[in-house]
Order: C-alpha cells, then structure tokens, then sequence
C-alpha cells in the first residue's frame, strides 16, 4: 500500500479544459479500479460537465468549496460547502453543476467504475456508449430499427 498526496499528484492523472475546469484522478492515481474518485475543480460561469444520465454508473458528489447551481431531472438547486447527494444510475437522472459564483467551485466526485454504461445528452439529444474501453456516440434517429440479431430472420 502507499499513501498518496493530492499536492502531489502526478500530472498523468489531472486534466484541463480550456476555461479552466480542472479534474485530478485520484482513485485512478492510487489504483481504484472499481470506482473512481475525483476532485473537480469548477471555474467562474463555467460547468462541471455537459448535462447528462448513465444507464449504469452510480455517483455520489459532495461540495467541498464555493457555491452554485445542481441542475438535475430539469430543476436547479443551489448547492455549497458541505453539501452532498447521491446519483443513482437511470436516464431519468440527467445532471450537472454550474459555477455561478466568482469562486472555484471543488467538488468530490465519486463513482462506479463500469465496462459498460450508456450516457444520455438531453439538451442534445445524443447517446455515448462506453463499452470496454471504446466510446460511440449517436442519436436516437440513427438507430436502426429492422435489425435483428436472429441469425434465420431474412
């Protein structure tokens, strides 16, 4: 076993957008392989993820610092220091955090590690399959609905 040190994080295991969203792996940097654990770090007027569902990964969040907004199932809460909440997997609980303050938002977010899980874009309207370790997107439309797995269906 070793203890690890977020301040010490290797930077294999910490990803940047271009606004400034920051994500450190931790679960995946100590070796976590069924769930992981990270710390999200939101900047001002930004959002922590595109507003989304999984069919099969469960989540838990709790707000470490700052303030702002939980959007889930098309309502909006406001959310801060000490705040937590769970996030049972199901297409019904689309979700996602605003940064609606002038400070960073930090958030532990921990979840399932799953081969498999089907994410769900409502304000889009596109599915991400995730499926040992290759991701296809598509949209509802493009579903094909005559195709069978029969081996005889002609």
């Amino acid at each position: 076993m070793k203890i690890h040190n977020v301040s010490q994080l290797n930077e294999d295991f910490i990803w940047h957008d271009q606004v400034g969203l920051i994500t450190q792996s931790l679960g995946a940097a100590a070796g976590s392989q069924k769930l992981y654990v990270n710390i999200d770090q939101v900047p001002p007027n930004a959002y922590s993820t595109k507003y989304h569902s999984h069919s099969q990964q469960e989540e838990f969040f709790m707000i470490l610092e700052g303030f702002g907004t939980l959007r889930m199932n098309g309502d909006e809460y406001p959310v801060t220091k000490g705040d937590f909440i769970a996030k049972p997997p199901a297409k019904t609980n689309a979700h996602q955090f605003y940064n609606s303050s002038k400070d960073t938002l930090v958030i532990l977010d921990v979840g399932t590690v799953e081969r498999e899980d089907t994410c769900y874009y409502p304000d889009e309207d596109i599915y991400l399959h995730k499926s040992n370790g290759e991701n296809i997107a598509f949209r509802k439309q493009a579903i094909l609905d005559s195709w069978t797995s029969d081996p005889n269906s002609i």
